[in-house]
This record gives structure tokens, sequence and C-alpha cells, in this order.
């Protein structure tokens, strides 16, 4: 069974405005992103979510109408593992091919299951059916009383984990936030801190023994990926497992030098990057090292699905990165992942990624078709 179309719809959606307070531009407003429909000679359709959060995605877009549809098209479905293998020599001088990549190997994963009629965590050899979940926000507030009230919301919402985006906030005021929200929630809530990278090692390291005095499960991106003696540093001084990284560039090669050398205590990994076939590997990868390969926000629907089928057929991730607010990166499906009454979300249970795509608003968001 061969690919024989391929087929992205462009879409343009306006999630309105959501202000970021760190480094990072403000996120949010009108966006492109798209919608790919790989079609086998029979008929079978794999689907997969061009885009993450509100980004626009022309350049995706592009490099898959472009670079990737010549080798997918007459490609038998089943040989995902082969187009892996490809990645790098599609990348060329430096081309960056794998948020492109990601979705189609997505997609060729939704065909998959839908050619034998089952969800793709049954494909992956999964069994469990509800994942624990961890709420976030991107950085909000300008002052550790806005994190403490933030962290007090999730509590009457019955969140039992929460991840906090400290932004800007000077280290004096984070480490408030780092006591004032543990001593708000006391034992009864899972802790996490990421920085996006914006520490300098010093920073990180008073930062670090505040998350240590708390009990918190993770310090995320503390500091830059390329700076390793401060990485090695802080994993070495501190308790509270060092956790890296959502950046674009960490890719499997990165995170598996960073497991040889010891650098740190949990990895993180997205099929918004790395797909499903590669986030397995680097989740098995993890697993041979004995640290948990953590799997953070794939920035829309159907990629946040693909994570969950992931998630639910390995043994190495605690939680599911709950991301807010849901509108920014959930949009295009009839079936959207919801919570369920154990404070916990339902693995799809359809063939596929198990998410019927809702054609009448795609249509309406539609402002071209690549095919």
């Amino acid at each position: 069974m061969k690919i024989s179309k391929v087929i992205v719809d462009i879409i343009e959606r306006d999630t309105g405005p959501l202000n970021v307070k760190d480094e990072r531009s403000d996120i949010g407003g009108k966006t492109t992103q798209g919608v790919l429909r790989l079609i086998t000679d029979n008929g079978i359709e794999g689907n997969a979510f061009i885009g993450d959060q509100a980004s626009s995605s022309e350049d995706r877009i592009r490099i898959i109408n472009e670079i990737i549809k010549p080798k997918l098209l007459n490609l038998d479905f089943s040989q995902r593992e082969w187009l892996w293998s490809e990645v790098d020599n599609l990348s060329g001088h430096g081309l960056p091919i794998h948020s492109s990549w990601a979705p189609v190997d997505v997609a060729l994963w939704d065909i998959a299951g839908k050619e034998v009629g089952k969800p793709i965590y049954s494909l992956l050899g999964g069994k469990k059916k509800e994942i624990e979940i961890y709420a976030t926000y991107p950085p909000r507030y300008n002052t550790p009383e806005g994190f403490i009230n933030e962290a007090k919301e999730l509590v009457d919402e019955k969140f039992s984990a929460y991840k906090i985006h400290p932004g800007n906030l000077s280290v004096e005021d984070t480490i408030k936030v780092v006591d004032g929200v543990r001593d708000l929630v006391g034992d009864n809530m899972s802790l996490m801190l990421d920085r996006n990278h914006g520490y300098s090692l010093v920073e990180a390291l008073r930062v670090g023994e505040a998350l240590d005095s708390n009990n918190y499960y993770w310090f995320e991106d503390p500091v830059n990926t390329s700076n390793l003696r401060a990485i090695k540093r802080l994993n070495d001084s501190l308790r509270t497992p060092i956790n890296m990284s959502d950046s674009a560039t960490f890719l499997i090669k990165d995170a598996a030098n960073f497991l040889s050398k010891n650098l740190v205590g949990m990895i993180r990994g997205t099929t918004r990057k790395l797909g499903i076939t590669g986030l397995i590997k680097q989740s098995a990868m993890a697993d041979a090292f004995g640290i948990n390969c953590e799997i953070g926000l794939a920035g829309n629907s159907l990629m946040n699905a693909a994570n969950l089928h992931v998630i639910a057929s390995v043994n190495n991730n605690t939680y599911y990165e709950f991301w807010r607010p849901e509108h920014i990166h959930q949009w295009g499906v009839e079936n959207e992942i919801t919570i369920n009454k154990n404070g916990k979300l339902d693995i799809p249970s359809g063939p596929g990624l198990g998410l019927n795509i809702d054609e009448e608003w795609i249509k309406f968001h539609t402002i071209s078709t690549l095919d």
C-alpha cells in the first residue's frame, strides 16, 4: 500500500493575543498552520497537523511540499524507518527538517493504525488507558503572588501536578515562588520549574538549591543547552533532576550525548520534533540508562494525541504536559482530548491517532491547498 497523494490544507486562524513575561515574543494572534493528508492507493488517509502553539508554519509547509513530498510519493506507508534514516540527508546544509518530517511520520503511523483498525498505542505494545497530567502556563506574571495565585487556582481545579514557568522573575522572586507554592500545596502536588534556558550557572545553582529544599520533581532547561560545563555542574551539585531540553535544536543525537556523559537526571522529548518513530527511540535509549524521557507539549491537537500514544506505550514517562490556555494549541478536531473524572487523560481508542478531523472547521479556515 503506497502513498499516492500528499495534500496540505493551509489554514489561517486567530487565537487572540497572549502576553509572555520572558525573553520570547508574545504568542497568539493570527497564524498560518497546516493539515497534512497522506492518501494511499487504496484510499486510507493519514493525518497530522503542522504547527505548534500559535507559531506560523509557512516554512514547515514549504519543506514538506518541496523537499519531503518527492520522497513520499509511491513510498510504502510502512517504510517509516527508512524515511527516518533519510532525515539527516534531507537536511542538507542545516535545513531545519525535523519539525517538517515529524508530522509526516505521525501521519504514516495514523495510516498504520487505520489499516488494521487499531489505535497507535496498541501497535506500539502499550496497554495504559489513562495518563497522569501536570498543568502549566507560559510565564504570565511579574510578581511571586501571581504564580502563587495560579497554583491556588490549579489546586481548586483538582490538578495534582504543576510546572512553573517563572519567566523573567528575578532569582530572589523565583525563590519566593518556589517556597510559596510548596507552602500552599503541601505534599499533595508534584512541582517542577522550567526557566527556558534563561539562567546563568550561579543563578541556576541558587534556584536549584531552593528546589532541593522543597522537593521539586525536576528542574527543566535552567541554562542553554550548549553550556555543557554548567549543566554538568548543576547535575552534580543538585538533588533535583536536571531535565533537558525542549529546545527545537535538541534532537536524539544530542540526547544520546547528554546521556552518555551523565549530564542530566531526565531527558525531554516530543513528537513535535521527533515524530513517533524518533520519540520511541529516544524513550528506549533513556530507559537503557535508567532515566525518564519526559514528553513535552507537541503544540497541536493531532500531534498532542501522538504524544499520548507514545506515553501509553513506554514505562519511563510520568506525565502528559497539559499546557494552558488550551485554545492556543487545540484546534481542528471533533473529539478533543479532555480531562476525565479521575483527573487524567484517556488515550484515544479509535484507529490510528483516534481523533476525527473537524472537516467543517478546516474548510472554513482553509485559505489554500497544496496537492
